[in-house]
């Protein structure tokens, strides 16, 4: 799909930050009069991974990651179901139960609205330059998604 104005108008919160996420503010952002759903994802540091004990995470980003954000939202906005959206990322270091990623997506229908959220989701986590560096409760670390 092409990267249109209307598209674009349709982005109303983008982001690539070191501070907290608002989940509500997303939520808010992606509201819109004809939505009959809107939908929020919000992905959260977990304690564990592949059953090992996370103690926390930090996240690096390319200086390309928030054109590339842009870029993956504006695939997304061109759908013609995609009424708004809203979609951030969090860098830095970041404690258990800290948001990481928000996505909302409002569209006139549910369905729509859950698929085209994670597909938004899916995407950003895809093609993002944005790498996690996971410390264990075991002293050692690891990175994933790192090239």
């Amino acid at each position: 799909m092409t990267d249109t104005t209307e598209s674009k108008s349709r982005i109303k919160l983008l982001g690539i930050t070191d501070q907290p996420l608002d989940v509500a503010a997303h939520e808010a952002a992606a509201a819109h009069p004809a939505a009959g759903a809107v939908v929020v994802f919000q992905g959260t540091v977990r304690n564990h991974d592949q059953g090992r004990g996370v103690e926390k995470l930090d996240y690096e980003g390319h200086s390309d990651a928030l054109r590339i954000l842009r870029e993956v939202a504006a695939e997304i906005a061109a759908d013609p179901d995609v009424l708004a959206l809203a979609v951030s990322h969090r860098i830095g270091p970041m404690e258990i139960g800290d948001v990481a990623i928000v996505a909302a997506v409002a569209t006139a229908h549910r369905r729509e609205a859950f698929t085209l959220c994670a597909r938004l989701v899916d995407e950003a986590k895809a093609r993002l330059p944005i790498w996690k560096r996971q410390l264990f409760d075991d002293g050692t670390d690891e990175w994933v998604n790192c090239p």
